[in-house]
């Protein structure tokens, strides 16, 4: 057997090919069968579609020589091998037949499609059991990365990239990195593979490792991760925490890009987190000395102090003194006004303020400042200024329902009453009578200095109107006048600009028994005037119903007091003649 074995090794090295072609040598036809039994056992039989598995023999600048222990060595082309720019001699690669022989009698092999072959199987398998792939970059497409994955072409959403926003994908092109397989749909052949996966899963690992750790007091580094119009989200080390606007400065600040910006280092104290230690509260101001306690030791009530305006609301303005410390003035604290106005009459934001301390708490880090007693108080001999009974002339600042503010001077504020506005006019709101703004002329009716009062009237600059009124439209005056409205129970009827009569239903009766109507004119009577309540009833009817009643009297009393005679003809005849007299005037 042996010897038959190196006959075949013989043969094998001594025989030419070429000649044999060309009919130069001649072989025996035992010689050819032991031939063919060679190449049948020690050669690779190739099939198409078949995957085989070669070895790495030689790297050209272009090729790869690849020996699959066929009857000649295949070549693959580098561009093949792309994904793996650490090929070298000796690794063992899945090949397929690409073309048996080229011109140069040169077996021509694939590894891209023998890849693509055993892809999908690969692919199936690391989806299923989560397993990790290499895949590499090949390049950028609309909305993230196109990756090959063993010979097939994933798709790498730019989400997916990382944990956090990439803003560069030309970075990560031509690079061959880690993927884990999320998804895979084998009707339309696409694959969707991750990275941010496998960092998560990093970094879920680290955050249970960090999340163990912590405590409040705890100072961490992190890095500022995002910046919103609340807060500050700062990265921990695969943990977030929130930096509320409230806690980034002592100082009161507007937006937090004021005092920190994205991807910053900074040191950061954990001030609570819950159950969990899923919500992480941070502070970044604690860290630093508050800023009352370096507040000047000799400050206190009294002192002048100079500010920046950071807020306003209704009732006051804050006031910052220095970096950190406020003081509220109050609306009340801004003039010596007693009519409460809004704080942004007086300062707007951003104003520099000169003020007064009124009140200090350093215990509490509490302050209220004043600006109105930077100057005299203006109800200092206010008796002297504005005695009752004196006349001024004021500005109308506003109105309630019960009455008028008006402007003396600044800081002096009187009311008109409703009812001291008009000797005559009945006014429902006293902007029916006056304008926010206008001049008009007051007397002082009471002034209280101690409580800064003063009750101002503006009828009373004038004579009232209802003291002539009162002799000229006595009880029993007659007037002139036209009905100029019916109303409930009666009608109206106006003498002058000042009096309006009322007139009962009863009272609208004339002589013929029928009753004035609405433009009608005749005399009435006044039944009732009252000048407190500026009443006054009149009457049509009264005018010749007591005519009537007056002439019925004195025939009464003339019967009355005749002696009882006999009578005689004469005496029927002068009855007879009264009669008819008064039947004539009835």
């Amino acid at each position: 057997m042996a010897e038959n074995k190196q006959t075949q090794e013989e043969f094998l090295q001594n025989f030419d090919w070429t000649k044999y072609q060309e009919g130069i040598d001649s072989v025996q036809e035992d010689q050819l069968k032991n031939f063919e039994e060679l190449v049948k056992n020690n050669f690779v039989d190739t099939q198409d579609n078949e995957v085989v598995e070669g070895v790495v023999t030689r790297i050209t600048d272009r090729e790869a020589i690849i020996d699959i222990n066929a009857k000649s060595e295949g070549v693959i082309s580098l561009n093949e091998f792309r994904y793996n720019p650490n090929l070298k001699v000796g690794d063992k690669v899945e090949v397929l037949i690409d073309i048996r022989e080229d011109r140069n009698g040169q077996l021509v092999l694939s590894h891209r499609k023998a890849r693509t072959l055993k892809a999908w199987d690969r692919i199936n398998l690391a989806h299923e059991s989560g397993e990790i792939v290499n895949g590499f970059v090949k390049s950028r497409t609309k909305g993230g990365m196109i990756v090959d994955v063993f010979g097939i072409e994933a798709f790498l959403p730019g989400s997916q990239i990382d944990v956090k926003p990439i803003r560069d994908y030309e970075q990560f092109v031509n690079k061959t990195m880690e993927f884990k397989i999320v998804k895979v749909n084998h009707e339309f052949k696409n694959v969707v593979v991750s990275h941010k996966a496998l960092i998560e899963a990093d970094i879920e690992e680290q955050k249970k490792e960090i999340i163990s750790q912590l405590e409040k007091g705890q100072v961490l580094e992190g890095v500022v991760k995002n910046i919103t119009s609340y807060g500050v989200f700062v990265d921990l080390g695969g943990v977030d925490g929130l930096i509320h606007i409230t806690d980034l400065s002592w100082a009161r600040i507007n937006h937090p890009s004021e005092v920190v910006s994205v991807d910053q280092k900074l040191n950061v104290v954990i001030l609570d987190f819950d159950d969990n230690k899923s919500r992480i509260q941070l502070g970044l101001k604690q860290l630093s000395k508050h800023p009352w306690e370096a507040l000047a030791d000799d400050l206190k009530v009294g002192d002048k102090v100079k500010g920046k305006v950071v807020v306003i609301a209704d009732y006051g303005a804050f006031v910052e003194i220095a970096d950190g410390v406020e003081g509220l003035i109050h609306v009340s604290e801004m003039s010596w006004s007693t009519h409460l106005r809004s704080a942004q009459d007086f300062v707007k934001l951003g104003d520099e303020v000169d003020a007064v301390i009124l009140t200090l708490d350093r215990n509490e880090r509490k302050m209220s400042l004043g600006i109105k007693q930077l100057t005299p108080d203006p109800w200092i001999n206010i008796t002297e200024k504005y005695p009752v009974g004196s006349k001024h002339t004021g500005t109308v600042r506003n109105f309630t329902n019960f009455g008028v503010f008006v402007e003396l001077e600044e800081g002096i504020d009187g009311l008109i009453h409703i009812t001291d506005l008009s000797w005559t006019k009945k006014i429902k709101h006293p902007s029916e009578f006056v304008n926010s703004g206008d001049k008009i002329e007051v007397i002082v009716l009471e002034l209280d200095a101690e409580g800064h009062k003063l009750s101002l009237g503006h009828k009373q600059t004038t004579p009232n109107p209802w003291d002539k009124y009162e002799a000229e439209f006595a009880v029993g005056t007659v007037h002139t006048g036209t009905v100029s409205k019916m109303v409930d129970k009666g009608a109206t009827v106006p003498f002058n600009e000042d009096i309006l009569a009322f007139v009962p239903s009863r009272h609208l009766e004339k002589e013929d028994g029928k009753k004035l109507g609405k433009g009608d004119t005749a005399e009435f009577k006044i039944i009732e005037f009252n000048k407190e309540f500026k009443r006054v009833v009149a009457s049509h009817t009264a005018i010749f119903k007591e005519e009537e009643e007056k002439n019925a009297k004195e025939a009464t009393n003339s019967a009355v007091s005749t002696p009882i005679e006999k009578s005689t003809l004469g005496d029927l005849e002068a009855l007879q003649e009264l009669k008819d007299k008064m039947e004539k005037e009835k």
